[in-house]
């Protein structure tokens, strides 16, 4: 099957699936009464298998049973399971990911805002295969929009809200090819900034200094000064300047970090944590009376998986959780849909344990000590199918009991040798509450997300690329 047909059938799935949630039965049903709000929140990488590690550990730490235990949105009342490949691959980057919540059009692994027809390392190709998103849909209705995230406010998640390019990675201009940069093509930096002002982002936090800023920039531009010389728009780059916004301000910008943002275990006192940020978003958003689109991205649970790091995905999952924490103590579920899912799902697995055994530790056997597996050695409770962590060509396995599991910078074993762990292809999660949260249930596509957000919102259907 052609990637263009697929595209098509996926179109006409996504408008097949906004048609049949009207519907419930033979007679119809009422219409779901429309949110003011809509908060989206997107764990990079946050598969089940991490969510079910994240819920056990934030129990242990609060010195509770973690298998009773529930992340805050665990206890909403709509729940489905999310398919999540891209047009060219079973399993998704984050750009496709993103992409696909926001356009409601799956495209190819790499792209972000633009349909499968895209050439990757062509601008007019890009142009032509530009598709709109529910931020740009939410803006040109009059409602206040923003994207919060721990990596990069150019990473491709952050960036699905306003980014059209079939390369997620040129997030400045310095790392755009020559020849690309020859024919115009516009980084993802330089895209947020000089957006059109009736879709442009009102709000902006997250990490990635240096793709805005002269130093790193071949056009020897700032953009966060281009940003602040606008009437009303403000760049802050520490965690009190965020909270202490002139009167007046319109627009936010704030990056707090060069690249992504640094970790809970290791992040500086003037940086704010997830939750603050979300705090500060929700603040400023909603004193628009139109209301409000706001995604939230925990990006470090993904960079911790990619590096073996599952002490520091779990802990980075815990910080998203206090942010929907923070976003359900000060929004009103009459009014606010929230959506808490991942982009894509890492390949931990939980290989066993006693019921209070710590979730970061050795399995025990049943007297207590180290199980030992076929090599005679012990092994820890989490491992990855894929990463750092896995003995190179000729190597035997570590033993863990010779490493402190407990450190956030112990590196979980592998089975399968990579630099970088990769995401893995089975589905996600998705959990909601609050207005529209009843067309989330059963086994839907992640194109559709875009539907149940754009129908809460009832903003009118995106205009899409003519196909032959």
């Amino acid at each position: 099957m052609s990637i263009s047909y697929g595209f098509r059938r996926a179109g006409s799935a996504v408008a097949a699936f906004a048609a049949g949630l009207a519907l419930c039965g033979s007679a119809p049903a009422a219409e779901p009464a429309h949110a003011k709000n809509v908060i989206l929140f997107i764990g990079d990488g946050m598969g089940v298998s991490t969510l079910t590690a994240a819920r056990i550990y934030q129990g242990q730490l609060r010195g509770a049973d973690g298998a009773s235990n529930r992340l805050s949105f665990e206890r909403f009342p709509n729940l489905a399971l999310v398919k999540t490949y891209s047009a060219d691959s079973l399993v998704t980057d984050s750009a496709n990911g993103a992409s696909a919540m926001m356009t409601g059009v799956r495209t190819i692994n790499g792209a972000l805002g633009v349909d499968a027809s895209v050439d990757r390392d062509s601008c007019a190709s890009a142009l032509a295969a530009r598709v709109e998103t529910v931020a740009e849909l939410a803006k040109a209705r009059g409602l206040s929009t923003g994207a919060v995230s721990t990596a990069a406010i150019t990473d491709a998640t952050p960036a699905a809200l306003y980014a059209h390019t079939g390369a997620r990675s040129w997030q400045g201009d310095f790392v755009i090819p020559p020849e690309a940069a020859a024919a115009g093509c516009i980084d993802i930096a330089r895209q947020l900034v000089e957006a059109p002002e009736a879709v442009r982002l009102d709000l902006a936090l997250g990490g990635g200094a240096e793709f805005f800023k002269a130093a790193k920039r071949r056009d020897g531009r700032d953009l966060t000064h281009e940003w602040a010389g606008r009437p009303g728009s403000v760049f802050v780059d520490t965690a009190q300047a965020l909270v202490a916004l002139p009167n007046g301000t319109r627009r936010v910008l704030g990056l707090f970090a060069s690249n992504n943002m640094r970790r809970e275990t290791d992040r500086p006192s003037d940086a704010p944590r997830l939750a603050d940020m979300t705090k500060s978003a929700i603040s400023f958003l909603s004193q628009n009376p139109k209301g409000y689109f706001l995604m939230v991205e925990g990006g470090l649970i993904d960079k911790a998986h990619h590096v073996g790091l599952a002490h520091e995905a779990l802990n980075e999952t815990v910080e998203f959780d206090a942010a929907i924490v923070q976003a359900l103590a000060m929004t009103d579920p009459r009014n606010t849909l929230i959506l808490v899912t991942a982009d894509h799902s890492h390949g931990l697995t939980i290989s066993g344990g006693a019921r209070n055994s710590p979730i970061l530790g050795l399995v025990p056997d049943a007297d207590g000590k180290p199980k030992l597996a076929a090599d005679g050695k012990p092994y820890g409770i989490l491992n990855y199918e894929t990463g750092p962590g896995a003995p190179g060509a000729g190597e035997t396995r570590f033993d863990p009991a010779t490493k402190d599991t407990l450190d956030p910078a112990y590196v979980a074993q592998a089975a399968i040798p990579m630099s970088s762990a990769a995401h893995t292809g089975e589905d996600v999660a998705l959990y909601a509450q609050g207005p529209g949260a009843e067309r989330v249930h059963g086994l839907i596509d992640q194109p559709d997300i875009f539907e149940i957000m754009r129908l809460a919102l009832g903003l009118p259907a995106p205009k899409r690329p003519a196909r032959p």
